[in-house]
């Protein structure tokens, strides 16, 4: 534990010095071997909804609000579920159509209220009994600005803000809502050397 939360701290220091490329946007963080160390420790997988589960638009008018969901990266969380990482939404905003789909894809831990997110991450992960340095958190606005400094790894999407990217240990090169978090968790799961494993349960 001691050892990960070192190389946590280390990896932070290090952000400051990418802060300027990845702000710029021009081109996505390389996944270089510390990255690659820090996202073997990853036991669980926290992202906002609103821009990086989806595209960021919210479609109104009837009787209740729909949002646009990727299938990648719905198949993407399942995957990582079944690979023993767990997976949780933290939103600043309620939305029955984001407990819908958390319901699909028995989601673990869903979080949708107003308030600091650091604070409702550090209830989740006195429940599952992790620390911060065991989390990777996929943002994209200035609310997840403080769960990015905490995480052991940061990522930013494509579409984030840019104070969301200077933080970031990884800006993805897709989109939120168009198959972002499929990216991260695809990461996560070669770091882990589980990929090919479940690959392979399709070839069959």
């Amino acid at each position: 534990m001691r050892a990960r939360a070192v190389q946590g701290r280390k990896l932070k220091r290090e952000r400051k010095g990418r802060r300027l490329e990845q702000a710029s946007g021009r081109q996505p963080a390389r996944v270089d071997s510390r990255l690659t160390r820090a996202l073997g420790q990853v036991k669980l997988l926290l992202c906002d909804v609103d821009g990086v589960l989806t595209d960021a638009s919210v479609w109104l008018g009837g009787e209740r609000e729909t949002k646009r969901f990727n299938i990648l990266d719905g198949l993407g969380l399942l995957l990582l579920r079944r690979a023993g990482v767990r997976v949780g939404w933290v939103s600043a905003r309620a939305s029955l159509a984001t407990t819908q789909r958390a319901r699909d894809l028995k989601i673990d831990f869903l979080h949708q209220a107003e308030g600091s997110k650091v604070e409702a991450i550090e209830a989740i992960l006195a429940r599952a009994g992790l620390a911060w340095d065991e989390v990777c958190y996929i943002g994209d606005d200035i609310v997840d600005l403080g769960a990015l400094q905490q995480a052991g790894v940061a990522v930013a999407v494509a579409n984030a803000v840019a104070e969301v990217r200077a933080v970031a240990d990884y800006v993805t090169r897709r989109r939120g809502g168009h198959g972002a978090v499929r990216e991260v968790v695809e990461l996560i799961l070669k770091a882990q050397d589980k990929w090919q494993g479940l690959v392979a349960e399709y070839l069959a």
